[in-house]
């Protein structure tokens, strides 16, 4: 028995010329895209996703399109989200941050300094503040100082222009979205592509919001019910990387709550408000699992988690972590693959440009052979045509 269909849910299986497919839709993308949208479709139809209802029919190893299609267009926006649609992603990631006002808005962070144009805008100059956001002190403009009606002047930009220059194309030519704006247009692409749109949805900084009379898990609730998306099977992942706005939520819908786990010796911040001395490293031990699977469906380790990285920032070997989260039932969806140099692993570097892409497929095959269940992507076609690979074979 090989090790993909060890795993659970039911994998990936790719039907047909594998090979033939992922050079058609290598060429269908390059040609521009129109072409792309009808590769997708011919990747999706040669897709069969696994038995079950609700996550558990979801393909394995699952392509959870990070913030949209952040490599190739701005951030959160309704045109990075929709271009992660066209390059095949099965799951889109929204991160929800408050406005003034009580609306939830997309934005990976409260600070929208790097990711509009708040910056050119006189009329707002006065709102640039200094604020301790989970014991950071940050300066910039934030939502919870805008109106919507005000946010909705702005526009969108890339957030990491140096890296990203072709994004930078892009620039100005999306809002930042309310997250009910989402849930309408998830349900429009939902009937024009013939299949559910999956999201996955981050509570961005609860503890600190939930201060500021802001709270945001019932806000989330609210519009999930009235979208028809709070039940155990409904089409959405919901994740924090604070465990106690996914207990929260537990409570108030039946959606699959998702525990983000960053570095292992970091706490969550709601820990550290409440005095608990638990780190990552101890969550992630086997009795660590036990308790996040007592109210969670998973977990969304950093790669680090699975796999680490040595001194030199080289990979080293798995740890256990995929093993033991998996015999406590909990899914694994880690973060983030991208194909730039600067953010992949040493050993799959290519060049000295920071800038270029590295050898992306290489680090996706070492990700994800170790069983994990998914993977976040700026690079959704990337990592689509990895997960592809792997199942070929098994």
């Amino acid at each position: 028995m090989t090790q993909g269909e060890r795993r659970t849910p039911a994998r990936r299986t790719v039907l047909g010329a594998a090979g033939a497919t992922v050079l058609g839709a290598s060429t269908a993308l390059a040609a521009g895209t129109g072409t792309a949208q009808a590769a997708a479709a011919d990747l999706e139809r040669d897709r069969t996703p696994g038995r079950g209802h609700g996550y558990r029919s979801l393909p394995v190893p699952l392509v959870i399109g990070h913030r949209g299609a952040a490599g190739y267009r701005p951030e959160h926006t309704l045109g990075s989200y929709r271009h992660a649609l066209d390059l095949g992603a099965d799951v889109v990631e929204q991160d929800l941050v408050p406005t003034r006002d009580g609306h939830l808005v997309c934005r990976h962070e409260n600070d929208i300094t790097g990711t509009t144009d708040v910056a050119d805008h006189p009329e707002f100059a006065s709102r640039k503040t200094t604020k301790t956001v989970d014991g950071t002190a940050l300066t910039g403009w934030f939502t919870e100082d805008f109106t919507l009606a005000e946010l909705k002047t702005l526009r969108a930009k890339e957030r990491i222009p140096a890296t990203r220059q072709e994004n930078t194309l892009y620039d100005g030519r999306w809002t930042v979205p309310t997250f009910e704006e989402v849930l309408i247009w998830a349900e429009e692409e939902g009937r024009r592509r013939g299949r559910e749109i999956w999201l996955h949805v981050e509570t961005k900084h609860p503890s600190y919001f939930r201060s500021l009379g802001l709270g945001l898990e019932e806000r989330l609730a609210k519009l999930l019910r009235r979208y028809g998306r709070h039940r155990a099977n409904s089409p959405v992942f919901l994740q924090s990387f604070e465990p106690s706005s996914i207990q929260r939520l537990a409570k108030l819908v039946d959606a699959p709550g998702v525990v983000l786990l960053s570095g292992a010796t970091s706490r969550p911040w709601d820990f550290v408000e409440a005095g608990d001395p638990r780190t990552v490293a101890d969550l992630v031990t086997p009795e660590g699992l036990r308790w996040i699977a007592s109210y969670a469906k998973g977990i969304g380790p950093t790669l680090d988690l699975v796999i680490p990285k040595d001194a030199t920032g080289r990979l080293g070997d798995p740890t256990t972590l995929v093993r033991d989260a998996h015999a406590e039932g909990l899914i694994l969806h880690p973060y983030t693959h991208r194909n730039e140099n600067t953010f992949l692993p040493v050993d799959f570097r290519k060049g000295t440009d920071p800038t270029a892409y590295g050898d992306a497929f290489g680090a996706l095959k070492r990700y994800l052979g170790t069983g994990i269940d998914g993977i976040f992507s700026d690079n959704p076609d990337t990592a689509l045509l990895a997960a592809q690979d792997l199942t070929a074979r098994d």
